[in-house]
């Protein structure tokens, strides 16, 4: 194995290169290498998770400063995910380097998604044993930083756009919304649907989708929008309830 390789895709040369080979050797190879005093990763997968979980907590308090503590930690759980751990061992070609038994090799353990996850982590705490936090955060955080730059922070902070809308509803004393399909085009397997939420009588927003949920979706968020959802890491825009009035223009 090219640790060396490895260590240019991390931007890193280890001190020690052992730990960054225990990094990368799944517990499946000790069982193929019984006596020869090999060790697994689970260890510093542990210790690479509290320091993943440190470093993206800080990032996200410092780039966010408008978020409440609930929106950041879901920030937060969206970035150190399974699926962006597993996106992120695919830009540093992890499966090309952890260390498996022939067994979990024939059944495609190079690309299975919790084995790259776990391993991720243990390279994390690999970097931090080896060069502290520094070594840790400038790869973390150089990672965060390109993974955000492809985030809707919106959407994993309001999620579910109909719950949403229906809480905001809820707390300025409004109706309730209700969604209305206005109109259906294309071919069956390829239709357009046109749904408009409304408030009584009142339309509030319209939008179109491939799907009646996905439409319904798309015009819940155009109706928070018009209601001055605010928006973190923004500045909180007063609702048109809120507003105070105008000062009346002073007489000449």
């Amino acid at each position: 194995m090219q640790l060396s390789s490895f260590e240019g895709l991390l931007g890193y040369r280890f001190r020690d290169p052992a730990l960054l080979l225990q990094a990368l050797t799944h517990r499946s190879y000790v069982s193929d290498h019984e006596g020869e005093g090999v060790r697994h990763n689970e260890a510093l997968e542990f210790l690479g998770d509290a320091v993943l979980g440190f470093l993206v907590s800080s990032f996200v308090f410092e780039r966010f400063p408008e978020c409440s503590e609930g929106e950041l930690s879901k920030i937060k759980a969206h970035l150190v995910s399974a699926a962006n751990l597993h996106r992120l061992a695919g830009q540093i070609r992890l499966g090309d380097f952890v260390r498996l038994s022939r067994g979990e090799e024939k059944t495609g353990g190079r690309f299975k998604r919790a084995i790259l996850a776990d391993t991720c982590e243990a390279v994390i705490g690999a970097l931090f044993l080896d060069g502290g936090t520094e070594a840790a955060s400038a790869f973390v955080l150089r990672q965060a930083e390109d993974f955000m730059r492809s985030l809707d922070v919106r959407q994993i902070i309001l999620g579910d756009f109909k719950s949403a809308l229906q809480e905001r509803l809820h707390s300025l004393g409004r109706p309730q919304p209700a969604y209305r399909v206005v109109a259906e085009t294309g071919p069956d397997h390829r239709k357009t649907f046109v749904v408009q939420v409304r408030l009584r009588d009142e339309v509030i927003a319209e939008a179109s989708g491939a799907t009646k949920k996905e439409a319904q979706q798309a015009a819940a968020r155009i109706a928070l929008e018009s209601l001055q959802t605010p928006q973190c890491g923004a500045g909180d825009a007063p609702d048109e309830e809120q507003r105070p009035p105008e000062r009346a223009a002073s007489d000449p």
